[in-house]
């Protein structure tokens, strides 16, 4: 068995230095790092957006005069709530930008060739150890590990995390993308019901003018109401999906990569 992974081992690390020089793993991850850093952008500039939307709305007020008496509202004091949450909104999306960027930095850096030299340096000494009856010196398996995870532990888990989300995120980031659109537009295309400042001469006449003004009154709220529900829950899912593709996925990939990697070269023969 030890001779079967040892041998694994050779061939998995003569994959890995073709690849290290290669370059295959960098250009597929800095493409799918594009990808995500494209969708952050999108979503910034909606929420940027909608921020405006609804500056516009919560600006205006309606000057009602039911039965004569004259009445100011400010419907889009509704979206007060929803504002905040465009901000929290914005904010979180231009920093899944920053950290989009910050991968493909760390995809260009460990792909620069000192790295690959000392990579290829380190796997031919670990290589050539297994030839001796003894079993390669500790700090150079561990070496060989550090060397690896400089390597290609940002890619990996990029392109790992890129198959996940597709897999799980992409519909709900689509959805959730489109509808925040839409909802952005009705907000800012939601126009004010007409207001009566000049009342009808008799009192019946006043009542039959405000009922009508009244009901359209009351459909601009349901609309702003219902807008603003629709905007935050979809809100709420953008949040969660770039916070699983820039956070927790990532971090769960590479503690999983480390502690393969620790598993395959035996790495639990730590000096007590």
């Amino acid at each position: 068995m030890k001779i079967v992974r040892t041998t694994l081992l050779t061939l998995l690390l003569l994959a890995m230095l073709a690849g290290s020089w290669l370059g295959t793993l960098d250009q597929s991850a800095t493409s799918q790092v594009d990808a995500g850093l494209k969708r952050a952008l999108i979503s910034f500039a909606t929420a940027r957006a909608l921020n405006g939307a609804i500056s516009v709305v919560q600006g205006t007020e309606v000057d009602f005069t039911p039965l004569g008496m004259g009445v100011t509202l400010a419907p889009g004091q509704i979206l007060v709530p929803l504002n905040d949450l465009v901000g929290n909104f914005a904010d979180l999306m231009l920093v899944a930008s920053v950290a989009f960027g910050v991968q493909k930095f760390l995809i260009a850096m460990s792909s620069y060739w000192p790295i690959s030299l000392l990579l290829t340096g380190a796997a031919l000494a670990w290589a050539l150890c297994h030839l001796r009856p003894a079993p390669p010196a500790l700090w150079l398996s561990k070496l060989l590990l550090l060397l690896l995870l400089l390597r290609f532990a940002i890619p990996v888990v990029v392109l790992a995390s890129d198959a996940l989300s597709q897999k799980f995120l992409a519909a709900d980031y689509a959805a959730s993308q489109r509808a925040v659109d839409r909802i952005s537009g009705q907000v800012a295309s939601l126009e004010q019901p007409a207001a009566g400042s000049v009342p009808a001469p008799g009192m019946f006449d006043r009542i039959r003018e405000w009922v009508p003004k009244g009901a359209d009154l009351k459909i601009y709220f349901d609309n702003l109401k219902k807008s603003a529900e629709q905007a935050t829950e979809h809100m709420v899912k953008l949040m969660v999906i770039f916070l699983l593709e820039t956070l927790l996925i990532p971090l769960l990939l590479l503690w999983g990569l480390h502690a393969l990697l620790r598993s395959a070269f035996d790495l639990r023969r730590e000096v007590r």
